[in-house]
Order: C-alpha cells, then structure tokens, then sequence
C-alpha cells in the first residue's frame, strides 16, 4: 500500500483557515470572560449553561484515553458518530468526483451521507454468510474511491466481519478504511483500534449511544492519527458538541462498573430471548449476534410485525433489506420487555390457530 494522505485530502480542505473560536485563542486559566459575547448573567436553566462549551473537548478525551489504547490527538468527538461520517466525506470526497464503497446490507447513513455530499456509492454486498467480499470490493476499488465502509459487529445483521479480511483491506487499500464499531463493547474480541498505529489510513468510529446507554445525548467518536483528527477537527463546527453532552459523558465514565452490568445482563437477554424465539413456529432462523439486536428470520414477517405494532411492541422490519427477506431486527430489552414480546408472540400464534379453525 501507498497512502499518501495529503494526496486524498480536497485541495479546498488542504488550504482551509478554521474558524477560531474565542476559547480557542488564549492559552492557561481564566476567572473573568468577556470574550464570546456570552450572557454573564447565567441562565435560568442552570449553572454554566451561559457559556460555550469546550469546542476541543479536552477534558473528555482525557477520560476516554483511559479506557480506550489511543492519545488525545487521536480522538474526535462530534455530535453522534454521523457527523464524523459526514466529515469523512466533506474533508475526503470531492462532490460529484470521487466515490465510496459500502458492504450491504449495512447501516444506511453511510449512502445517506454520500448522496447529501454528491459522492458516488459502490456496493459490494456480503456473502450469503453476511462476511465481507474482500477480493470484490479490492476488485471494485478505481482510482476516484476515497473511502471504504465497513460495519462490525454490523447492523442489521449483527455480526463481526472477520478480522483478517478487516485488515486485508486496510493493507492493500490506499484510501480510508472506515470502520463503525458502534456494537463493539458487546463483542468479545478487541477493538481495531488496536491496529491504529500500523495502518495510517485507518478510521475506527465507536459511540455513547449504545452499550454507554447515552443515545439521547448524541456523542460519538472517530479514532484515527492525529493527522486525520486535525482534519476532522478543522473542518467542524466550532462548538459542536453541547456542555451538557460533555458533562453526562464525563458523569457515565464516572459509573462504568454499571455499564459493565449492564451489559453483561443484554447479552444473557440476548441469549434468553434466542432461546425462546427459536421455540416459535414462524422463525426460520435467528442469526447469531455480537450485538445487542438479534436478526432473525420468519414465516410472514411482515405481519408479525403489524401484530406487534398492533401489542403497542417496535421491532424494526428489515424485510426490504438486500440479504434480509423476511427479517425482524429485535433488540434486547429488560427482561421484561423480553417476556411481553414473547407473550404477544405467543398470542399472534394462537391467533392464526383460532383463525384456521
């Protein structure tokens, strides 16, 4: 491989002058501000709320690199993991030039974000295994592909994509290899990034939203060089990420024993609940997870679905979805969330059994 980052880099992007926020142009510590126009009376919604957040959140990766194998530089926060996605484009993918590969069936916003920025999409779908294609997406890479997407454990289907492959990618490709480990801490293997001081040109993204149970306040991470974080950090808003974000982060790192509980418990419901849903008739096949959603397949999924809509119950029908005939995605909830989706289950059954009699 030869990666050559400036080279992948939009000329536009090469010569950018970032706008410079008013905390980001003093260095040391301050008792008085009257540098942001901030209101300096505070606000009725709390202490602090008066004041812009810290637009390079330095006290949060400091945290985070406890946790995590990687150097403060190496790490960008955003606003979900979708913004360090749309970044990626912005920073890597000239409009209506360059392209991208996606593994279908995968997470949406990754075409989602290539069609809003005008980049071309290649699919290369997985194997009937729901494993990567290697040889066809190298054999699918031209000259105007900038970035590669891979998700894993990947959604919908749940699983990892193999490692090897992961790597074989990230050695013979001179582009970005980015790869989404939003389900990661479910998985009992170790993250890639790991292998971010061998491969420069490799992207790990991971988020708060899932295992860290903070969806609602939307902070996800890219982890990469320092030179690709520059980038991404360049190229973002000033204060992209809200103080009251940081600080519920700060405040789950703080409780990461009950995070460890609570995943420990998803992934016995995980087992519970495929246990009980391979006992029902209409399953077909319930897909092995490293998530915290089982993929499984049925007989009339379509109208199981409406029947759980119907018992006040959300899966997510995947139906349409290349590879996915006929699949719910279920994610795991409390046990009792499990045990009602089980009972309406049940109910949809003796339902059609009254029906044919």
């Amino acid at each position: 491989m030869s990666f050559d980052l400036n080279s992948l880099v939009r000329q536009n992007i090469r010569g950018l002058k970032p706008y410079s926020s008013a905390r980001s142009e003093f260095a040391g510590s301050a008792e008085v501000f009257l540098d942001a126009n901030e209101n300096a009376f505070g606000s009725p919604a709390g202490d602090g709320y008066n004041r812009y957040p810290d637009p390079l959140q330095k006290e949060l990766k400091a945290r985070i690199c406890e946790f995590t194998v990687v150097d403060p530089s190496q790490i960008f926060v955003g606003n979900g993991s979708d913004e360090a996605i749309d970044l990626l484009f912005r920073i890597f993918c000239d409009p209506g030039k360059d392209e991208c590969i996606v593994c279908p069936p995968t997470y949406g916003m990754y075409t989602v974000s290539a069609d809003i920025n005008d980049v071309a999409v290649k699919e290369v779908p997985l194997t009937s295994e729901f494993q990567l294609d290697a040889d066809g997406v190298l054999d699918s890479i031209s000259s105007s592909t900038k970035l590669i997407f891979i998700c894993s454990p990947n959604n919908p289907t749940g699983n990892l994509m193999h490692r090897q492959d992961v790597v074989r990618l990230a050695e013979e490709f001179d582009g970005i290899l980015v790869v989404d480990e939003a389900y990661i801490h479910f998985a009992a293997v170790r993250s890639l990034t790991t292998e971010l001081s061998r491969f420069p040109n490799l992207v790990v993204l991971q988020t708060f939203s899932k295992a860290w149970a903070m969806a609602g306040v939307r902070v996800g991470l890219a982890l990469a060089s320092a030179e690709i974080i520059g980038l991404m950090n360049r190229v973002k808003p000033p204060y992209n990420v809200s103080g009251i974000a940081q600080q519920a982060v700060l405040d789950v790192i703080e409780k990461r024993g009950d995070v460890d509980q609570w995943v420990e418990q998803t992934l016995r419901e995980r087992d519970r609940l495929s246990e009980e849903l391979s006992l029902f008739e209409p399953v077909e096949e319930i897909y092995p997870s490293d998530a915290n959603f089982v993929l499984v397949r049925m007989h009339n999924a379509t109208e199981i679905y409406k029947h759980l809509i119907r018992e006040k119950i959300v899966v997510r029908d995947r139906s349409n979805v290349e590879l996915c005939d006929g699949c719910l995605r279920v994610t795991i909830g409390t046990p009792d969330e499990n045990s009602r989706l089980i009972a309406s289950l049940r109910l949809f059954g003796l339902d059609r059994l009254e029906a044919r009699n």
